[in-house]
C-alpha cells in the first residue's frame, strides 16, 4: 500500500553542483551529506542527490511532483536559480495546477498546487 510520497532521487553526476544549487533553491542545507548520497528534508520529504549514474534516475525516469502554494512563484524562484522551463503550467483540473522545471543536470522537477490536498495538520495546501 502506498503511504505517499517519502523520497525522490535525481540523478547528480556532479554532486558537488547539485548540492548548491539544490541548497540555493531550496534556501536549507542538506541534512545527510556524503560522497555517495545527498538528502534534502523537504517539508518532510526527502529529495536525494546520487552521483552514481548506475543507480541514479535518468532519461525515461518518473517525474515526482512537489506541493507548492503558489505555483507562478515557485517557477519564477526556480527559473531565477538557474532551471528551466520544461512544460509551463496548466489547468489539470479541480483547481489543481501543474507545471515541470529542469535542474542543471537535467532532472525533470514537477511542480503542483492542489489546493484540495492537505498533510494531516497541514492547512496550507500545496
Amino acid at each position: 500500500m502506498l503511504l505517499g510520497l517519502r523520497t525522490v532521487i535525481y540523478a547528480a553526476p556532479d554532486l558537488g553542483r547539485a548540492k548548491a544549487w539544490y541548497s540555493a533553491l531550496l534556501g536549507i542545507a542538506p541534512y545527510f551529506d556524503e560522497p555517495f548520497y545527498v538528502g534534502f528534508n523537504v517539508g518532510g520529504y526527502e529529495l536525494g542527490l546520487d552521483p552514481n549514474a548506475a543507480t541514479a534516475p535518468g532519461p525515461g525516469g518518473a517525474a515526482a511532483f512537489w506541493g507548492v502554494t503558489n505555483l507562478e512563484s515557485a517557477i519564477a524562484h526556480a527559473l531565477a536559480a538557474g532551471a528551466v522551463l520544461v512544460a509551463p503550467a496548466q489547468d489539470v483540473g479541480g483547481g489543481i495546477r501543474v507545471a515541470t522545471i529542469g535542474d542543471p543536470a537535467g532532472n525533470h522537477i514537477g511542480l503542483i498546487e492542489n489546493p484540495n490536498f492537505r498533510l494531516a495538520g497541514d492547512a496550507s495546501g500545496g
